[in-house]
């Protein structure tokens, strides 16, 4: 049993969270809440999603589990004006999903959830990433549109001596190098942290990324990056790990 109702803002900023990385994923319908996690085919990205019950105005599950097409799915919410809201219910018997928007009525086939991805098993982390970076999102699309334009892999790293989060990209005639102190940092806490990534998947999670969001950003030495972000005024909770590129010797 599902039935829910929630603004197209809430529900577009978790599809889209979603969305970057995978076009297929499976939707654990909890009684608190929802919760997906999902990594791209290659393996080189994961997302975790959990959208509280006090997200919706109004929710009703009992902890069951679905497969949606998520293009499809969001295509059918980016109908909804800013401010509407979405009227969703699971037909329990034709295991299809129902959405209202304002006298738009769309059945939605679901995908069998034993055809999607495995969903991925979060590594244990907590020992290898010891510096913290805590910036707003605007400030993350800056180094990437800037590292964009020279190269299509980035590094972030922390300066633990002069406790500074840095962005660097070497391209084949033009380097850029991005740095921000205490002063810029809404926080940090220093450790040795230099890592190397593709370019491409970080615009993808950047897209995501509200431009006033805090995001909490955990890096170490060629290990992989995970950033934080609450979403729908902070009843939601998105974290993206992204494998590093091994930089050979």
């Amino acid at each position: 049993m599902f039935k829910a109702i929630v603004s197209a803002e809430t529900l577009t900023a978790a599809l889209d969270s979603v969305g970057v990385l995978v076009d297929e994923c499976k939707i654990h319908l909890e009684e608190d809440g929802i919760h997906i996690m999902a990594v791209d085919p290659a393996n080189v990205g994961m997302v975790d999603l959990e959208l509280d019950a006090a997200a919706f105005e109004s929710y009703e599950a009992d902890g069951g589990l679905i497969g949606v097409n998520l293009s499809r799915l969001s295509d059918i919410a980016g109908m909804a004006d800013s401010g509407q809201l979405i009227n969703l219910e699971l037909d329990d018997e034709t295991r299809k999903l129902h959405i209202h928007i304002d006298g738009l009525e769309y059945t939605l086939a679901l995908i069998d959830p034993d055809s999607i991805r495995q969903e991925p098993d979060i590594p244990d982390l907590n020992d290898k990433l010891p510096a913290t970076v805590v910036v707003e999102g605007r400030d993350i699309d800056r180094a990437v549109t800037a590292a964009d334009m020279v190269s299509d892999h980035i590094a972030l790293g922390v300066n633990e001596d002069e406790e500074f989060f840095y962005v660097d990209a070497e391209g084949d005639t033009d380097d850029v190098h991005f740095e921000m102190g205490t002063d810029d940092l809404i926080a940090l806490t220093a450790g040795p942290a230099h890592s190397l990534f593709s370019l491409d998947y970080l615009k993808d999670m950047g897209r995501a990324i509200p431009n006033d969001a805090e995001v909490t950003i955990e890096l170490g030495e060629e290990f992989p990056v995970k950033m934080h972000f609450t979403i729908a005024e902070g009843e939601g909770n998105v974290t993206f790990m992204l494998a590093p590129r091994i930089q050979s010797s």
